[in-house]
């Protein structure tokens, strides 16, 4: 095995030109499929951590008619607070939240939006909800970036909002905006205004209810509770593995074409090596090699093109990737608007598991095309071969 290495760094580095151009391709073909999976490894890691740091903590219980797309349901979507939750709301472990349709009038122009009743000193979502704790005559409110762009608003502006009580009789008041905040999750901005919770239940007569409870601990387990629906992380951060799911398999068509191309040179590059090196196999067998041994030099031959490529792909590909990690990715269009949880800059991650895979594959798929064409050898006829006579 030893001297089948040698002979093969031999006769890669004499081809020359032709060697160096496959390495080169399949470097490249390294490089780049670490570098999108490290993308979307990095965008479902920080998607999720903006989700648990801004909307849903370490999971979430919903009233039980509560469906965040169904603006209809809000009004049947509220109950008191379990008894059992109270000395970890008091700790500041778990968040109520009220959740209620209404209307606001932004310069004079009516637009739906959701209000969302929620404690000015809480400490689970990086909201800044302290903005909510000011001493004014209207209510404080505060909003997100993309629902301040929307209703052309901002800091400092009085606008009347109205809403309709627990006995169906609507009311109106005017609110100020004590902050505007911006964050990467478009569910907690679009179409959201943020008052305080005691002043929401006092508004709608819904002293002490609430539709969403929030916990900290996701790690914690949870009981049951009549009446409300438990919501774990990973049920409610499914959304986002469905997305990655599909941008992986659809990336994977690339993968495979990227590797088709490289796979194509090396096989080509095999065929004609075994073609125009009919002499030297013949040779080969003349000394002693068997049949077996010489399809087993040309397969690491070929093979041996893929560790070349792995090492010239670390040479530019780690600076590259180090860099990446870095600087991140900026997308190069607006995303708030997408509807779900990505960062105007991605930032990749490289796990070892990543890169150890991808060597793996891109390392098995060149040693199978290198052996493909050498079967061939096992069917030549040495004594042919060494008089020159093509086969």
């Amino acid at each position: 095995m030893k001297t089948a290495l040698k002979l093969a760094y031999r006769n890669l580095i004499g081809a020359g030109l032709r060697t160096w151009l496959n390495v080169i391709v399949l470097s490249f073909s390294f490089v780049v499929i670490i570098w999108m999976k490290g993308v979307l490894v990095g965008w479902d890691h920080q998607a999720k951590t903006d989700m648990a740091n801004w909307e849903i903590g370490g999971g979430q219980y919903w009233h039980e008619n509560y469906d965040p797309f169904d603006p209809f349901t809000f009004t049947e979507s509220h109950t008191a607070v379990p008894e059992e939750f109270k000395t970890e709301i008091a700790a500041g472990n778990m968040e109520p939240m009220l959740v209620v349709q209404g209307t606001i009038y932004p310069q004079g122009r009516m637009q739906p939006v959701t209000i969302r009743g929620i404690n000015p000193g809480q400490n689970i979502f990086k909201l800044p909800t302290q903005k909510l704790d000011t001493l004014t005559e209207a209510i404080p409110a505060i909003i997100g970036s993309v629902a301040a762009r929307n209703l052309r608003v901002q800091t400092g502006d009085y606008v009347t909002i109205r809403w309709r009580d627990t006995n169906g009789m609507f009311d109106a008041a005017e609110i100020i905006i004590t902050g505007v905040f911006s964050c990467n999750v478009p569910a907690v901005e679009a179409g959201k205004v943020y008052i305080p919770l005691e002043k929401l239940q006092s508004m709608v007569q819904l002293e002490g209810e609430a539709t969403i409870l929030t916990f900290r601990d996701s790690e914690k387990e949870r009981p049951a509770i009549e009446s409300w629906t438990l919501k774990p992380q990973s049920e409610l951060t499914k959304s986002i593995d469905d997305i990655i799911q599909t941008k992986t398999a659809g990336q994977s068509v690339f993968y495979g074409i990227l590797l088709l191309l490289a796979m194509l040179a090396i096989f080509d590059t095999q065929v004609l090596s075994i073609f125009r090196r009919q002499k030297e196999i013949g040779t080969y067998v003349a000394l002693g090699y068997t049949r077996r041994e010489v399809v087993g030099l040309f397969t690491v031959e070929g093979a041996m093109h893929s560790i070349l490529a792995a090492l010239v792909a670390a040479a530019y590909g780690i600076p590259f990737l180090a860099w990446q990690a870095k600087a991140g990715w900026t997308m190069p269009m607006d995303v708030s608007e997408y509807g779900m949880a990505v960062a105007q800059t991605l930032y990749p991650v490289y796990s070892t598991g990543l890169i150890v895979s991808t060597v793996f594959i891109v390392v098995l798929t060149t040693t199978i095309v290198s052996y493909w064409p050498s079967r061939k050898i096992a069917k030549m006829n040495p004594t042919e071969a060494l008089r020159g006579r093509l086969q």
